[in-house]
């Protein structure tokens, strides 16, 4: 049974908490590097196996969907109190953040920004509690096929607006 914490759920508390980069994945967190097999036909990747369940720690998908965010736009930020999300990004490249505001967690106020897609894909699992968006950073758009431990719940839904953590974490930075 997964730990239960007591989750920072309101804009202007979250606002009020100082968060710092972290290099490790926050707990609970799983980013599984998938493989392209490449060959002179073309490529496939493998998106999700039920052996991973156990032996990569990632979840039995209740409900899948598909979803594109145009270049440059940031969906940000929203978090679950019940359901696991899990997602694959199919096409272009996006930045993933995640903060932690799990009161209790041993990274509350870390966050993670990872930048996934062709030339870096990954499996990421993002357990009930941790506040995440993305950023899509290539034309025309990046897809995602979203694997989720639940169907859409507008009650277990929490909805923030992109810039309630810094809105200097998402790329590019320019310096």
């Amino acid at each position: 049974m997964p730990k239960k914490f007591n989750i920072v759920d309101t804009e202007s508390e979250i606002q009020s908490l100082t968060f710092s980069q972290s290099a490790k994945p926050l707990e609970g967190i799983v980013f599984l590097n998938l493989k392209p097999i490449v060959d002179g036909r073309g490529d496939l990747t493998e998106l999700w196996s039920a052996p991973w369940v156990k032996t990569k720690k990632v979840i039995q998908p209740a409900h899948i969907y598909q979803s594109a965010t145009d270049f440059g736009v940031v969906k940000a930020w929203h978090l679950h109190r019940e359901h696991t999300d899990q997602f694959v990004v199919t096409r272009g490249k996006l930045q993933v953040v995640c903060a932690d505001v799990r009161r209790g967690a041993g990274t509350f106020k870390r966050y993670n920004s990872i930048i996934v897609g062709a030339q870096n894909p990954a499996l990421i699992k993002i357990p009930p509690g941790i506040m995440h968006g993305w950023k899509a950073l290539s034309v025309p758009e990046a897809i995602v096929v979203n694997l989720q431990s639940h169907g859409y719940d507008p009650n277990d839904e929490l909805r923030f607006s992109w810039d309630t953590l810094s809105p200097g974490v998402w790329e590019p930075v320019f310096r």
